[in-house]
Parts: structure tokens; C-alpha cells; sequence
């Protein structure tokens, strides 16, 4: 949480901005003191990452278990991203409360998170009311609310039916019952695909923009998570290496799940030897560690592009099968507009002296005199053109 708030990439408001000062109180420093530490942290003995955590004893505050002492798995960085900053809502046992339920009742975080995100914002735009939504007060930060839906959602009651289908169907719903703008909604409704987009604002990260909406499963960070090889690492400095990286991670990515294999070793643990990789980005030692592995296991030898053919066999049958559903196409790889660029006034003015230095240094536009809406115009013409472009290369 630190790390996305410090470099303004961690969603608050349903990604409408990417920090919030009060994001500190959910941060890690919160969870280390809560985090069950009798066992091992992995999820098997002898793992060195440790990225499994779970919280012992919190007591239930609402739902079907309220009273109940429960021991909750989590929470982790895109749980509290969804359900915590995306809502506004800074209460850890707020957090340990949604995360408890979600995985009780099997709905997925970053979904779920989205949605109520995307709900909160139509109540404040005043495409929703209380009438509309059984009573319920759908503002930021409130916490008693999202516990409400995410109930109303597992029963199949009230206005959590409505929002347990999505952002997609709530877009659609928005606009037919309400009148609501559907360019608007478009813009703003975080899914590409039908799928709520994982939580990491992409807006300066034209590569992760192409990783959320060209991703054949939706925009989730599993296929191809490049925001910090771009904006940190400064790795994919142009279309070419932007398009490579969208066709070389998807793929590797996929040989890991076919394999039962934790991806987290091959990147997130960098060799020494890295500094001096031709291809930093694809930590190559740790690629031929995997080539090893296999054979080691199966005794069959193998290069490292036998083990991509294996996978691309499998992705590409998954592009296949969105082809015959009639997905799999560019037209169903445009991300709303918010994933690439400011989609409001206020989104711009939020950032207005990161966006007029943008327009000065990379359009040559001089910003002085022009309005907001006609800043945010340029703006989103230049951005939508650059991934039109991306694109270009994609498929090319």
C-alpha cells in the first residue's frame, strides 16, 4: 500500500486518483502487528517468499457469523486495494471484515471491490439514490454499506443483486432504468472484457494499459503485471519492446499455472546476474532455472522455447475459444478511459501540473489560457491515439 500510494498508483475512488493521505492506515506496518506468526508463512513448508499472511481472533461485526471469533486469510495488497483506498474505507477491521466474507462466500475481491466502487460513484454522480438502492447511503468510505451489499449479494436480495452482477451488466442497467450517460458510464466503469480491472492505476504506464485490456482472460496483473518494468525499471522504452513484453509474458506466465508452479521466484527474486541481462525484464538465469527443473523432473531435455511452445499451445487455444464466443478481437481490447487518462475535469485538475508539463514537454501545446475542458480533450486525444498505436504494434 505504501509503495502504490508514494509512487500514485494505488486506486482510491474507484481509480479516479491513485494516493490518498489517509492510505497509512491500512498500510503494512498495520498488518505485521495482526499477522498470525505460530507457523510457517508460505504456503508450503520451506518457502522462502512468504506471502501468505493471515490474521488470528478478529470478531465478526455483522452477517450470518457476527460474534464470531474467525481466523481470515489476508489480507493481501489487491484485497485491500479493491475493498480498502477503491472505497475510501481505512478501517482494518473493516478490511478483515469484507475479506472474511468474501472468501466465505466466494466472491472474488478485486470484483467485488470494483463494483461497490463503481456503485459508490453513480450514488455520487446521482445516477443512484436511496430509493434506488433500498435505503442504502452508497458513499465513500462507507463501510457499513459495502458490508450490507456483500450480504445482500450472498442472500440474493436488494440492491446487491444489482451490483453482485457487475460492473458490465450495471453499466447497461444504469443506462436503461436511469437514463444514465453510456459514454460516461464507459469511461468510468473499470472492466474490459467483463472483468473488474485489478488494482494498480495504469494511466502513465501505456504498456500495463495494453496488459489489462488485451489480456485474453480480462484485465487481471497474472498475464502480463509490466507497470514497474515501464515506470520504475524503465525497461520497455518503446512500441516494439512494449509489444514484445505483451506477447512474451501472457505466454511465460501461462507455463507456470500449466506446471502448478508459483511464478513469484522467477521475478520477484532478482539475481545478480540481472544487472548485466540482455533482457532484464525476463530475468533469463531464473528462466534457464526453470528449463532445469523440468528436465531434472520429467528427464526429458529441453530448451527454453520447447517450454514456451508448450504453453503458447494452450494460450493460444484459449484465444481460439474467445474467437468462436465472438470475443478475442481489437475491437474488445479498447480499455475504458480511465485505465489510459484523466476521464473528468476533476481527474485532470487533481494532476493538472503533471498534465499541462505533459502537453508543454510531449505535445508542444502551451497549456496558459486554455480551459480544463479543453486541456482534458487534448489530453485524451493523445493518450487514445498512443494506444491505438501500441495496438498497431500488438498485431501487427
Amino acid at each position: 500500500i505504501e509503495i502504490m500510494n508514494k509512487f500514485d498508483l494505488l486506486p482510491v475512488q474507484n481509480h479516479r486518483l491513485g494516493s490518498d493521505p489517509h492510505a497509512n492506515a491500512i498500510n503494512g506496518e498495520i498488518w505485521k502487528e495482526q499477522f498470525d506468526h505460530s507457523g510457517p508463512d508460505g504456503c508450503w513448508y520451506g518457502c522462502s517468499m512468504g506471502c501468505a499472511h493471515a490474521v488470528p481472533h478478529y470478531h465478526l461485526q455483522s452477517g450470518p457469523y457476527k460474534g464470531q471469533a474467525v481466523f481470515v486469510d489476508g489480507p493481501e495488497y489487491e484485497s485491500l486495494g479493491a475493498l480498502g483506498s477503491n472505497l475510501q474505507i481505512f478501517d482494518p477491521a473493516a478490511m478483515l471484515e469484507l475479506c472474511f466474507y468474501c472468501d466465505t462466500y466466494g466472491i472474488d475481491t478485486i470484483s467485488v471491490g470494483d463494483s461497490i466502487a463503481f456503485a459508490f460513484e453513480c450514488y455520487e454522480l446521482g445516477i443512484l439514490n436511496k430509493e434506488r438502492t433500498g435505503g442504502l447511503e452508497l458513499t465513500w468510505g462507507n463501510a457499513e454499506a459495502a458490508f450490507e451489499l456483500l450480504h445482500q449479494m450472498a442472500r440474493g436480495q436488494g440492491f446487491g443483486v444489482t451490483v453482485g452482477q457487475g460492473v458490465r451488466a450495471m453499466k447497461k442497467i444504469f443506462v436503461e432504468e436511469y437514463d444514465a450517460d453510456p459514454k460516461y458510464l464507459q469511461d468510468i466503469g473499470m472492466e474490459v472484457k467483463g472483468m473488474e480491472i485489478s488494482e494498480y492505476i495504469s494511466r502513465e504506464s501505456l504498456a500495463q494499459q495494453g496488459g489489462y485490456a488485451m489480456a485474453s482472460k480480462g484485465p487481471q496483473h497474472d498475464e502480463a503485471w509490466l507497470i514497474f518494468m515501464e515506470l520504475v525499471h524503465k525497461q520497455l522504452p518503446d512500441f516494439e519492446s512494449k509489444a514484445e513484453a505483451l506477447h512474451f509474458f501472457p505466454i511465460w506466465r501461462t507455463w507456470f499455472s500449466l506446471h502448478g508452479l508459483c511464478k513469484l521466484p522467477w521475478n520477484d527474486i532478482i539475481p545478480e546476474s540481472n544487472k548485466t541481462a540482455k533482457e532484464p525484464s525476463k530475468v533469463p538465469e531464473h528462466l534457464e532455472n526453470y528449463r532445469w527443473l523440468y528436465e531434472g523432473v520429467t528427464g526429458t531435455p529441453v530448451t527454453q522455447e520447447d517450454l514456451m511452445l508448450q504453453s503458447e499451445r494452450v494460450y493460444n487455444f484459449q484465444r481460439i475459444f474467445n474467437l468462436r464466443l465472438g470475443f478475442g478481437t481489437r475491437e474488445h481490447d479498447i480499455p475504458p478511459f480511465r485505465l489510459v487518462g484523466p476521464a473528468s475535469e476533476f481527474e485532470y485538475e487533481s494532476r493538472a501540473e503533471r498534465y499541462d508539463q505533459q502537453l508543454k514537454e510531449i505535445q508542444h501545446i502551451d497549456p496558459e489560457g486554455k480551459s480544463t475542458a479543453e486541456k482534458l480533450q487534448l489530453t485524451r486525444a493523445y493518450r487514445t491515439r498512443q494506444y491505438d498505436l501500441l495496438m498497431d504494434a500488438v498485431y501487427k
